[in-house]
């Protein structure tokens, strides 16, 4: 595809390159973090009036998050070559970030944040729980762009070919699976999803955790058609670490359903019973 956008000529009487190169993956990303940004203070201030500040606030917080999160967890799909030199830590650092390390960090900044701030948790997370697919579907995007991210090789009618040297995509010039183009459905679908059962879920929360749920299951889908084996494996090409880490994310989400429901229909019927003795007396 294309993983530069553009370049912009570097002013000459400045230090520097000949060329500003603007990266297909990063500017994707910003438009992201800006669209995330957009929704979540919109939802904040009209659901929980909380203002702009504290909302760009939660922004940085969860960018510096997703970012360590995100190579963290790069780190170890191939801890034996990163750690067997301390520089290797450093190298690529614009690149090769894992979505659920950045989840996984992000979650407990947000809750960290939350209540720092007397932010009602559950009924913020269920704003990020259509936050979080909007910047990741852009993220995907950039994939796409980058050739990161890639399928294996298809003979179907959705296979694309990647042909830019400079693209991450490997074989080049042969059709592969555009996984990051599954993504991208994905995200969409479980964002029309969480909007449509919005105004008739049980309990807060309850949109986060079926947004955990719905893309622990898309994505371990969509891994079966991954063809980047730099992801790595728990076990070799049968469960990838992606994979591995949707079923503890489904299981966490289990308990947190069903024990917050629980929660929920103690309330209402704790309020049917009052109601009852008010009526009786």
């Amino acid at each position: 595809m294309h993983p530069q956008l553009f370049r912009i000529p570097w002013p000459d009487f400045l230090p520097g390159p000949d060329y500003l190169t603007v990266h297909s993956y990063g500017f994707m990303i910003a438009l992201g973090i800006i669209a995330a940004y957009a929704y979540t203070a919109w939802r904040a201030n009209r659901e929980l009036n909380i203002g702009q500040d504290t909302i760009t606030s939660l922004l940085i917080y969860l960018v510096i998050a997703s970012v360590v999160g995100g190579k963290v967890f790069t780190w170890f799909e191939d801890p034996k070559y990163y750690f067997s030199d301390p520089a290797n830590l450093l190298k690529n650092f614009s690149s090769g970030f894992v979505f659920y390390g950045s989840l996984l960090f992000a979650i407990p900044t947000m809750l960290y944040f939350f209540k720092k701030n007397k932010i009602p948790i559950l009924q913020m997370l269920d704003i990020i729980a259509i936050t979080a697919p909007i910047v990741h579907a852009f993220g995907r995007l950039g994939c796409f762009m980058a050739g990161c991210c890639h399928g294996v090789p298809t003979n179907s009618f959705l296979g694309i070919t990647f042909s830019d040297p400079m693209c991450a995509a490997h074989p080049h010039d042969v059709p592969l699976h555009p996984t990051q183009l599954y993504s991208v459905f994905m995200l969409a679908i479980i964002i029309i999803v969480l909007s449509v059962i919005k105004s008739r879920k049980q309990f807060h929360g309850q949109l986060f955790l079926i947004y955990l749920t719905l893309y622990a299951i898309g994505r371990s889908i969509i891994e079966i058609f991954r063809g980047d084996e730099a992801r790595g494996y728990i076990i070799d090409n049968v469960i990838s670490h992606s994979q591995f880490i949707s079923i503890f994310v489904i299981a966490g989400v289990i308990y947190f359903y069903f024990r917050l429901l629980k929660k929920q229909n103690i309330k209402v019927l704790t309020k049917e019973r009052i109601q009852e003795s008010k009526n009786s007396d």
